[in-house]
């Protein structure tokens, strides 16, 4: 028997960061994001000569050890062994023997929540496989307990309930990790304008999420007024995109996510930077009517509304940075597990 497991990233298209404690916690934070046909594989097959085997699908990475109730934890393997060791704590299971393997359709670092999303499928195997009573909210709320806890990755919320449940949604953070997850009921029409408008872009950079969210996080428990501000301006943002999406009044996309963008720049000083700067200003120029960097910023992936039929000329001028333009579809669903 094998098992295998399927969870979207997404984009983030409005909000991003008010996720994050202590700003979720102390003044609530509002995301609105989207899942797309880029995806987290993971596939386990069971064995029964008492070790573990951890592979890295596409690269040379592999981890194999001993099967035990505690794995100790190994750089670059520390995502399959944090799920490793939450499942066996958590549900009292004796030492399982298996190999896992694991591939993403997108580089780590690259602000689609990737790292959120692999932990999401690595679940999703270990529930198929053991039958564990587990919903959507708890598969989610699990994957945010595993990073942020017991990993100690900085981060937020938002990326374990995307890829868990999958489509556009709007979540609502408040304190002691309570989250609502609000799928949005929007017209077909509405799905295919925005998805023929958006504009999903590669700067054939990555960086470390954790840097960024470290000085966000500072700058809140600072009280620093210019990054409160512009993280209760990006929470209303996330109304005003909800709002523009279930009213049809697209043309408002660009000006949201504009608006977005400026104050997005306001919460961490490395969010953007020459490079991330001058893409923006070259969609602008050639037809995109706003953008923002997807995910917590600094590198990785951007996208921009281009209305009006001015896709592919600002795909043309934006390419001719060194990056690349990436298709991609809405999905509705999310975590996916089966066994064959």
């Amino acid at each position: 028997m094998i098992i295998r497991s399927k969870a979207p990233l997404r984009i983030g298209l409005a909000g991003g960061g008010t996720d994050v404690s202590p700003y979720s916690d102390i003044y609530g934070g509002a995301i609105l994001n989207a899942t797309i046909d880029l995806y987290a594989y993971a596939s386990l097959e069971p064995l029964n000569n008492g070790k573990i085997e951890f592979v890295i699908d596409g690269t040379d990475k592999t981890l194999n050890v001993n099967a035990e109730k505690k794995l100790q934890l190994v750089s670059g393997f520390e995502l399959f062994i944090g799920v490793y060791n939450r499942i066996i704590k958590q549900f009292n299971i004796e030492p399982l023997s298996f190999r896992l393997t694991s591939y993403i359709e997108a580089p780590q670092g690259s602000g689609l929540g990737t790292s959120s999303t692999i932990v999401v499928s690595l679940i999703g195997v270990f529930v198929e496989w053991l039958k564990l009573p587990l919903g959507k909210y708890d598969i989610a709320h699990l994957a945010y307990e595993i990073e942020r806890i017991d990993l100690q990755m900085a981060g937020g919320r938002q990326d374990q309930y995307a890829a868990t449940f999958g489509g556009i949604n709007y979540l609502e953070f408040s304190a002691n990790d309570k989250v609502i997850v609000n799928p949005l009921q929007l017209k077909p029409e509405v799905i295919n304008e925005l998805e023929f408008n958006l504009l999903l872009y590669f700067t054939a950079t990555q960086r470390l999420s954790a840097t960024i969210i470290n000085e966000q996080v500072k700058n809140v428990n600072n009280k620093n007024v210019k990054s409160v501000e512009a993280m209760h301006n990006l929470k209303e943002q996330a109304h005003q995109m909800k709002d523009a999406l279930l009213k049809g009044e697209l043309n408002q996309i660009g000006e949201i996510l504009h608006f977005g963008w400026q104050n997005k720049k306001q919460m961490a000083n490395s969010i953007s930077n020459i490079l991330i700067d001058t893409i923006y200003a070259k969609a602008i120029e050639t037809g995109a009517t706003g953008g923002k960097i997807s995910g917590a910023g600094g590198g990785g992936f951007m996208f921009f509304y281009c209305p009006a039929v001015t896709k592919i000329k600002v795909a043309k001028a934006i390419e001719q940075l060194g990056g690349n333009v990436q298709a991609f579809k809405f999905t509705q669903q999310g975590l996916v597990t089966w066994s064959i």
